[in-house]
């Protein structure tokens, strides 16, 4: 449910190749998603899915962080992360919304913020627009959501028990949604400035080539 960065790596920066570390820890987050719905509609272990929905949403930031520090970051990372990263969350809104666990226009509203923010990054990195850091209301938004869903999915029935834990998920899920969506609107600004220094830089590096080759 991040945003994530749109533009180049800072110059310099090696392919790693596909079979990576990070790739494989992408993929077995991938995989995971069929065991996800298995869970919840197939063995009726909302329980069980809920807590594996916690884990995946968790371990989010794994595979970048692994990436990023053992300098395995490649190109069909940076296209697989973010890839399981909507799938994560488009399959698990609609699986939570079909389960009965969250009412349809929260998981409605949430799956348009993620459509919007998907769209942004994808039309932005094809007009080559440069980096645009995560702002920390993305941040807050998305660790906010990540707890909720996974909540939702647990205090799903009628046991005294879980009372207490739908009061928390809808705490932690409106605040996660409106903190994604005011993050949403403030990604407007930083994205006009990466696509006009996008812009720029293929200017220079045209002038640059063109002085050199004279």
């Amino acid at each position: 449910m991040r945003s994530p960065p749109v533009g180049p790596d800072p110059a310099g920066a090696a392919d790693g190749g596909i079979l990576t570390v990070p790739n494989v820890i992408t993929l077995v987050r991938l995989l995971c998603l069929p065991v996800f719905v298995w869970l919840v509609f197939g063995e009726k272990e909302q329980t069980a899915a809920a807590i594996l929905l916690a884990v995946l949403g968790a371990t989010d930031w794994v595979d970048g962080y692994v990436a990023r520090r053992f300098n395995q970051v490649s190109t069909v990372g940076k296209v697989l992360d973010p890839t399981a990263d909507r799938l994560l969350v488009g399959t698990a809104v609609i699986v939570i919304i079909v389960h009965g666990a969250v009412p349809l226009w929260f998981g409605l509203v949430t799956l348009a913020r993620e459509v919007l923010v998907g769209l942004m990054v994808l039309v932005l990195a094809g007009l080559g627009a440069a980096r645009i850091d995560v702002l920390w209301l993305g941040k807050a938004g998305t660790f906010g959501l990540m707890f909720a869903y996974p909540a939702f999915l647990l205090g799903h029935g009628t046991a005294s028990w879980q009372d207490p834990i739908r009061i928390v998920a809808w705490i932690a899920g409106i605040g996660g949604l409106t903190l994604a969506w005011i993050a949403a609107a403030a990604y407007v600004g930083p994205a006009r400035a990466a696509l006009s220094a996008g812009r720029q830089g293929r200017r220079d590096a045209i002038e640059t080539e063109t002085g050199v080759g004279a």
